[in-house]
């Protein structure tokens, strides 16, 4: 880890901001020693809550601005209006190199539109996708866009893949890891021509993945690859289906658990089984999503988390800097555009314009 590990911070983002930025902040810097954090927002709020927790004292500046999103504030608005919010500079403080990452909750949509504007998409990457880690029967997974992009071509998913790989090595650790489009079943003739298109081009690009073609939605939750493929509409479906399913079989296992005594005395013997399967399930414990594609690192916190929850969302932002992200879908794309067979693929199916558009990226 290096010496130092700057953090910024929208402290007025999220639904209990920003009593649980700055205690998941504390937790964070309790795990992480060499923390620091740039915090922003009202500093008539955020100062009395610092000091609460005195191992912050050390570690945190400050930077006030009463200018906030709200939670309802439309993506076109929030670009007009939204560089001098807590959200927009503690995403500027990253294109300006003064922190490796921003950890952000609230608004998605805005986070979306101006992170894209400020930090812009990487060369050869036509649009940011949304990433996280989802629970499996196996551990974790990432699955991938989960909202940002409700349309997607061939292109854009294909991009996701890519991403997603560079996100399970990263994070889960996976030299090779395994990646599938969901879809409405395995077989080949199955699904839009979008999918088709991408499952063809994918089957022909040589990076390191271990591309699988096809799962479907029971796939996910049994752990089936590392990396799920889709566009951000279905995969936010999927993803709150899953949280809603998590929550909903936590809660019947609480009731079953009390309604006898019997079943109290079984759950006494099997408390340490069930602390483990609660803390699989918990969202909080899987909370950060990453906005993949973008010259910096913007993770995204659920706006309901808890203090424990933000400081998974912090975690993550410490696993993406710390094991350069970025770099890792850089060298995937470059590795991709290098292959004589995996470039030939793409310029067929796009007649030129995947060139065309890095080039007017870099411009």
């Amino acid at each position: 880890m290096t010496s130092e590990l700057i953090i910024s911070l929208d402290a007025m983002g999220g639904d209990h901001a920003p009593e649980i930025v700055i205690e998941g902040a504390s937790i964070a810097r309790e795990r992480v020693p060499n923390l620091q954090f740039i915090i922003y927002g009202d500093e008539t709020q955020i100062v009395p809550l610092l000091t609460r927790y005195p191992i912050l004292k050390n570690c945190c500046e400050v930077r006030h601005t009463d200018k906030t999103i709200s939670a309802n504030e439309k993506p076109s608005r929030a670009l007009r209006r939204g560089r001098d919010s807590s959200m927009g500079q503690a995403i500027q403080s990253v294109k300006d190199g003064q922190a490796h990452a921003a950890v952000l909750a609230g608004n998605t949509g805005a986070q979306m539109a101006l992170a894209k504007f400020i930090l812009r998409t990487m060369p050869g990457i036509d649009r940011p996708a949304l990433a996280s880690l989802i629970p499996t029967s196996r551990g974790e997974s990432v699955m991938l866009d989960l909202g940002a992009n409700v349309e997607c071509d061939k292109n854009n998913l294909v991009q996701f893949a890519i991403m997603g790989a560079a996100f399970a090595r990263t994070v889960l650790g996976v030299i090779k890891p395994t990646v599938a489009i969901l879809n409405v079943g395995v077989e080949e003739l199955k699904g839009s021509d979008a999918i088709k298109e991408a499952d063809r081009m994918l089957k022909e690009v040589n990076i390191a993945m271990d591309y699988k073609g096809f799962t479907e939605g029971n796939g996910i939750g049994a752990g089936e690859v590392d990396v799920v493929v889709t566009d951000g509409f279905t995969g936010n479906v999927a993803i709150k289906t899953v949280e809603g399913t998590a929550k909903m079989i936590a809660s019947l296992l609480k009731l079953s658990l009390k309604e006898s005594l019997m079943s109290k005395i079984g759950a006494l013997f099997a408390g340490s089984s069930l602390m483990s399967l609660k803390n699989h399930l918990d969202p909080n414990n899987h909370n950060g999503a990453v906005f993949m594609g973008l010259n910096g690192l913007v993770i995204k916190s659920h706006g309901g988390a808890s203090s424990e929850g933000f400081a998974s969302a912090i975690g993550v932002a410490i696993d993406m800097a710390e094991n350069d992200l970025a770099g890792k879908i850089s060298r995937d794309l470059e590795n991709l555009n290098s292959s004589v067979d995996g470039l030939g693929v793409i310029q067929a199916q796009n007649d030129g314009k995947v060139v065309e558009m890095t080039i007017k990226e870099q411009k």
